[in-house]
């Protein structure tokens, strides 16, 4: 190898061990296909990489609360795709304390089957995949009656909605969303437009289709947060990574503490009638 070779590849070797979290296991991420198969991050990576550490750097935290600061904890991840999520996780949080289980929740098939061979490639042991949809995640039978941590990083569309009833089923102590697009209170806006139109100036926020999109977005995560809410968890809002690395960016992290806030079951009943959505009370933001 050249002078010039060997200086660009422990520059590259530097540069890495700067970016990775110290105990990070090499091997794990050249699977995930984060590091090439030489162990290098390309700019695609570098992002994943940010953001899926980001996000464990509050579930640590979270986790860290719970009776034996975690070691025993039970984490569902809902939509988990590759399980990029779970398998770092594990890797930086469960692998070296002996106990705790991450489940890994996603519908297609392929990509469980390759998530229960990586698993077992790498003696991942307490790591289970099950090939179910979020809405079926809280009959299944292969999950446990509580579940500590409930995660869920761009399930699309509704499937962020089933990842907070089965938090719900499961009495989380904490539930951890990114949501994703989100299509159904955009079309129940879009079926409405005209009677809500002549009704209120309001709903010019959502005339134009690309306005009814975006308001449908946001207007579903203001609904989730109060029906949380209602339900005895504490909640925060806040942004995950920097815009340039993601446009599905907002981080809600939900605390479980028992107490109803009855304030926000009457918001959530008003804003749902104000915007001709009172159809969803009885499906996706059910109080009783």
């Amino acid at each position: 190898m050249s002078k010039a070779s060997a200086a660009k590849a422990s520059k590259a070797e530097a540069e890495l061990q700067e970016v990775l979290r110290p105990g990070q296991s090499i091997e794990l991420l050249k699977e995930l296909h984060i590091l090439t198969r030489e162990g290098r991050l390309n700019q695609d990576s570098r992002r994943k990489l940010k953001q899926v550490y980001h996000l464990f750097q509050f579930i640590e935290k979270l986790l860290a609360e719970l009776p034996e600061e975690g070691g025993r904890a039970t984490l569902a991840d809902h939509g988990a795709g590759k399980s990029y999520l779970g398998f770092i996780i594990y890797d930086l949080f469960f692998q070296a304390r002996g106990g705790g289980h991450v489940y890994g929740i996603e519908t297609r098939a392929e990509l469980v089957a390759k998530s229960r061979a990586l698993a077992a490639r790498l003696g991942f042991e307490r790591m289970s995949f099950l090939n179910i949809s979020a809405a079926e995640s809280a009959d299944a039978a292969e999950l446990p009656a509580q579940v500590d941590v409930v995660t869920a990083l761009h399930a699309c569309d509704t499937a962020t909605d089933d990842a907070i009833a089965f938090g719900l089923a499961k009495q989380a102590r904490f539930m951890v969303l990114v949501p994703c697009c989100q299509a159904e209170v955009a079309a129940c806006l879009r079926q409405t437009k005209a009677l809500s139109l002549s009704r209120t100036p309001l709903a010019e926020l959502w005339r134009h289709p690309l306005h009814t999109r975006e308001i449908g977005s946001q207007l579903t995560n203001v609904l989730r947060c109060l029906y949380l809410e209602a339900h005895g968890y504490q909640v925060t809002v806040t942004e995950l990574v920097g815009w340039e690395h993601s446009l599905k960016n907002e981080l809600i992290i939900a605390r479980r503490t028992g107490h109803r806030k009855a304030s926000a079951a009457v918001r959530l009943q008003e804003l749902l009638a104000e915007f001709g959505l009172d159809s969803l009370q009885h499906t996706r933001f059910r109080l009783h």
